[in-house]
């Protein structure tokens, strides 16, 4: 067995030298084939990114739309809801999403490497730990009341938050399955299904939402359980998709249980992807936390809740960006062809740095009118045309971290980029933003600019990673990654 494995991988590896050499000889020496090589990575880029822009951004107006329609039933259901939204994010929604993102690593190079059957293997894996993952989530979600009580939050907004959690855990479970189906399907460069199931989704929610929130007499409850249910008929609909599509057909040959022979292997990548996700998103909760701290608390956080769901709004085109590079370089790197994938790094750090540069200038251009979205309160408005300008510059980094995130997720650095995120943010940036807002007394201003510190850290580290990298031997560690992978399966068969 161990002679016909080996056998096994050096045939394979003989086809990958062989097909990365043809990429070579294809893509010549000449200023014509560069360019025309660099518009069709343009190309293929923009046709990941478009859909994948839309798909994030509709999934992100769910508990926008759910948290709009409680702010018509007054103000503490409103103050419920919006905490328990925040203490969802930062306890469930975020992990689960970086688990997820695993597949981003598992899937595009197995994909890359046309070993198909096994991207519905890894996809089984992360639905299973997933949902695992998921019970003890719930079971904190079940007693936000008292743990909010227990950090000494008002009892009132502690009780309509953990109402609204409760009925809120339908879409913990379905959050984890969709995710997995989403990074499953776009490691194929299948987007336009995940659009339109989440355009459908989205459309639905409307209806449910009003239904539920004003009808049902279930109140903010009601706005909860619609996320769940609009998550939920999400998920169906893809699985359906998968279930049924021709596309999917060689990707998804049905349940397995090769799915259970190495689910550690998954673990082991998943749980630094979750860091990366969370070491993020978690500061800049910190943020709003800190806010509360500050002199005149009310104008602070009001304005810097504007300047977070502002820049949460805008991060979905880097986010969609990220996603395309990183199925752009796994696949590549699984497929044997080291300089398409350093190809593809490069397309998408020209085209981050164009829309950051873009955006920046469209945000100090309306710094003035801003605010005016949000409130009528000329304080406010003042305060946000001012954040403005930093907003932009922190838009910029952020958008350069987003790819570079994404290029470490395709290569399957996670653990590198749990360790980059956590010193950016956690021994530099938030010390810098205590400082500069309560030492220094910059303010809200303060706690953005130690944001931006961070930011810079971590844009800086992945950028030197990522252009002093040896793309062969990447490329060689993806082919050693699937088909230590794919090995383990014939033996069990």
């Amino acid at each position: 067995m161990e002679e016909n494995n080996s056998g096994i991988l050096s045939m394979r590896a003989n086809l990958l030298n062989e097909r990365r050499e043809e990429v070579q000889i294809e893509s010549g020496n000449n200023n014509y084939g560069k360019k025309g090589l660099i518009i069709e990575e343009i190309k293929k880029q923009a046709w990941l990114a478009g859909p994948l822009v839309s798909v994030n951004l509709m999934l992100f107006s769910l508990q926008l739309i759910s948290i709009m329609f409680v702010g018509h039933l007054g103000e503490l259901p409103l103050s419920g809801a919006s905490m328990a939204t925040s203490f969802a994010s930062v306890t469930g929604f975020s992990l689960l999403m970086g688990m997820s993102s695993a597949l981003d690593t598992f899937c595009g190079q197995s994909y890359g490497a046309k070993q198909y059957h096994m991207l519905g293997v890894h996809l089984q894996r992360a639905m299973i730990i997933l949902m695992v993952v998921s019970i003890p989530l719930a079971l904190i979600w079940a007693n936000t009341r008292s743990i909010l009580i227990a950090f000494g939050q008002d009892h009132q907004i502690a009780t309509q938050a953990g109402h609204y959690a409760q009925f809120l855990i339908p879409a913990l479970f379905a959050y984890g399955l969709l995710y997995s189906i989403l990074r499953f399907l776009q490691t194929q460069n299948i987007v336009f299904p995940m659009m339109l199931s989440s355009g459908v989704s989205t459309l639905i929610h409307l209806p449910v939402c009003w239904i539920l929130v004003f009808k049902s007499g279930l109140g903010n409850r009601g706005a909860a359980l619609a996320i769940g249910i609009s998550y939920w008929v999400n998920v169906i609909l893809l699985a359906f998709y998968v279930k049924f599509s021709g596309s999917c057909s060689q990707t998804w040959t049905g349940f397995s249980s090769e799915a259970l022979y190495d689910l550690i292997s998954y673990v082991k990548l998943s749980i630094p992807s979750a860091c990366m996700v969370c070491l993020e998103m978690w500061s800049f909760e910190l943020m709003v936390l800190l806010a509360g701290l500050l002199p005149n608390p009310t104008l602070e956080t009001s304005v810097l809740s504007i300047s977070l769901n502002t820049a949460g709004t805008i991060w979905m085109i880097p986010f969609g960006l990220s996603g395309a590079v990183s199925t752009r370089v796994s696949n590549e790197l699984g497929a044997g062809r080291p300089q398409a994938a350093q190809l593809a790094v490069l397309v998408v750090l020209l085209i981050a740095i164009s829309e950051g540069i873009l955006v920046g200038m469209v945000l100090i251009f309306i710094r003035n009118l801003w605010g005016y979205a949000y409130s009528n309160e000329q304080e406010v408005v003042s305060y946000v045309a001012i954040m403005m300008p930093i907003l932009a510059l922190s838009n910029f980094l952020d958008g350069l971290q987003a790819v570079l995130s994404g290029i470490a997720r395709g290569c399957g650095w996670q653990i590198m980029g749990a360790y980059i995120n956590l010193g950016a943010y956690y021994i530099v940036g938030i010390p810098c933003a205590i400082v500069l807002a309560f030492v220094l007394h910059i303010g809200g201003k303060g706690l953005w600019l130690g944001i931006i510190c961070a930011l810079t850290i971590q844009v800086v580290s992945l950028f030197v990673i990522t252009v002093t990298t040896n793309w062969d031997h990447q490329a060689n560690k993806a082919r050693e990654r699937v088909y230590e992978e794919v090995i383990p399966i014939d033996q069990v068969s």
